[in-house]
């Protein structure tokens, strides 16, 4: 009998042992779809749940209006934008000359990368990188990230000039409209594929100090030669040269060629190719445009791969065993201010040093004096409008660029401390001082910046004159509080953290970008009025009087709102560090 037992049960635990391991095959297939599934939609619901609940504020309420009015300026462009390439496409199909679909093509890929680079106020994506706290499978957390990417406003505005050409092309040939649908939306997907691909390789690169100044120098070259592109035309269509152009006619010969290997070109060959019934042709064209494609979304891959698998890069050091000097190093010390101001003044200095991005944003006021000297205000001395009659106006211009370009910094004070806005509250020191502190190292960069600025400006144009230097700093007397004490208010009021180790990161609210919108209309009406008057009467000491009698007016302003600080930072200190500490 007990020899029977097991053949016994070995009759039914054989059966029952395949049909489990059936079923577990089973759902192992199905598990992973369904679980890609809930996973998308828990992503989807946490991100409508955030944005329902943010309206329960009034910040979010703000907030909201200003994403409506933005999303509004952004609709216009991008119909305007798509009713054009629609014309430009349907005329160079009509025409016969389908091939010029390129000159359409080019602009779309370049906004498409470039624009999510320089307008980072507009771009308010959170981090995906935050999900990967959770357990998420990496094909969702690939997925999430290319939605977030194609809620990117780039992406919407590429894909109305997209369907707009597509548009433009089924008008001209409707039988085409399938293949045109089919070859824009391979260039549509590259595109969103590449956008993305740059910006996870940026943050990559940009997260150690080494690769992060050979990113910024190669940033700001980048910058300064498309600039200088406009120029360089100018002056070769002003001095015509044979040899010039048949060096240039030489050029464009090897281009043509070259962008006709490139996805914009091969997207607008493909099309062409079919206009011309060369369908082979037009086929190995998007074949092509794929194998870029799949090569972008392999680089990606990549990347994200290794940052779902834990990859964190950062500079700080191995533990070294040498012993370190633990001998005891005081603090800066700003004469005339107490401790604590010069501390939170030394931590800010500390912190732009080490932000690559914060300091590219603060020398372009220099590269446009550059731009402005080589292109329209050279050509406009010359013409006799505009400044070219007082090159002088080239100071003021360049202090006001200086003062616009400081208001991501001075617009969210806080939004650097991020998580250490607790140690603020913690400490026993003001908010007041904290905040003075805050404006004084940016009234140090301005300083700095305009000092630098009439260097540049003497250098090209010859030194100011006495009169107008005089009155735009009295003008800059008059706006600097100005904007300190809106920005004062908008940090406290509508705080949001920001990022300055990485690049793309550096945005305030979309409440804080409207606002400051104003402010900056305000001043500069101010200061343009007060600089006609005192033209119109041929002496720029008017402008000084006028302007440093509002300066009064601005400076007892200032100092009234920055007394307020503390019981505006003790009001709102639940919505501060709820905003500054979140994950």
């Amino acid at each position: 009998m007990s020899v029977l037992k097991p053949k016994r049960r070995e009759t039914w635990i054989r059966p029952a042992r395949t049909i489990i391991g059936a079923r577990k095959r089973l759902m192992s297939e199905l598990n992973p779809t369904l679980r890609r599934r809930g996973q998308l939609s828990t992503i989807a619901w946490l991100r409508w749940r955030l944005f329902v609940n943010s309206l329960r504020s009034t910040r979010g309420m703000l907030e909201l209006v200003s994403r409506i009015m933005v999303s509004f300026a952004f609709a216009i462009g991008g119909l305007g934008g798509a009713f054009g390439m629609g014309v430009a496409a349907f005329f160079f199909i009509s025409q016969g000359n389908p091939e010029m679909l390129a000159v359409l093509l080019w602009p779309v890929f370049v906004f498409w990368q470039v624009f999510p680079i320089m307008a980072t106020a507009f771009t308010n994506n959170p981090d995906s990188s935050d999900l990967l706290r959770f357990p998420l499978s990496y094909r969702s957390y690939f997925l999430v990230r290319l939605a977030y990417g194609a809620c990117d406003p780039a992406t919407a505005l590429g894909s109305l000039w997209s369907f707009g050409i597509l548009v433009g092309v089924g008008f001209a040939k409707l039988e085409l409209l399938s293949w045109a649908l089919l070859v824009l939306l391979a260039f549509a997907v590259f595109n969103l594929l590449f956008m993305q691909m740059i910006f996870a390789w940026v943050e990559r690169w940009l997260a150690q100090r080494r690769t992060r100044e050979i990113m910024g120098i190669l940033f700001v070259l980048l910058m300064l030669s498309f600039q200088l592109i406009g120029p360089l035309v100018q002056h070769f269509e002003k001095h015509p040269q044979a040899g010039v152009q048949q060096d240039v006619q030489r050029y464009l010969e090897l281009l043509v060629p070259v962008q006709g290997m490139l996805p914009p070109g091969l997207a607008a060959d493909a099309i062409a190719q079919a206009v011309y019934s060369r369908f082979m042709t037009g086929f190995s064209s998007l074949a092509l445009l794929c194998a870029f494609l799949l090569v972008i979304g392999y680089c990606l891959h990549v990347r994200l791969r290794a940052q779902y698998r834990g990859e964190n890069l950062s500079e700080v050091s191995a533990a070294s065993f040498v012993p370190k000097d633990r001998s005891l190093r005081l603090g800066w010390n700003l004469r005339g201010f107490t401790a604590p101001v010069a501390a939170v003044f030394e931590k800010e200095v500390r912190y732009l040093l080490r932000s690559g991005p914060m300091l590219l944003t603060l020398i372009m006021p220099l590269f446009v004096l550059v731009v402005f000297r080589f292109g329209a205000m050279n050509s406009a001395r010359h013409s006799g409008i505009f400044l070219g009659r007082k090159p002088d106006m080239a100071f003021p211009a360049a202090v006001g660029y200086t003062l616009l370009v400081l208001t991501n910094l001075a617009y969210n004070n806080f939004g650097g401390d991020a998580g250490g806005i607790q140690f603020f509250y913690a400490s026993p020191v003001r908010f007041r001082d904290i905040v003075l502190a805050k404006n004084l190292t940016h009234a140090s960069i301005l300083a700095i910046e305009i000092f630098l600025a009439w260097i540049a400006v003497g250098f090209f144009y010859g030194p100011p004159a006495l009169d107008v230097t005089i009155a735009s700093l009295a003008g800059l007397l008059f706006a600097a509080p100005i904007n300190f004490s809106a920005g004062n208010l908008l940090s406290i009021l509508s705080p949001k953290k920001l990022d300055y180790s990485s690049f793309g990161r550096q945005r305030a609210s979309q409440v804080t970008v409207l606002l400051s919108l104003g402010v900056q209309i305000f001043v500069v009406g101010v200061g343009a009025a007060a600089f006609w008057i005192a033209k119109s009467y041929g002496n720029f000491w008017i402008a000084t009087v006028i302007l440093l009698a509002l300066a009064g007016i601005s400076l007892s302003a200032y100092w009234m709102i920055l007394n307020r600080m503390d019981g505006l930072a003790l009001q709102r200190r639940e919505t501060l560090v709820a905003e500054l500490c979140r994950a």
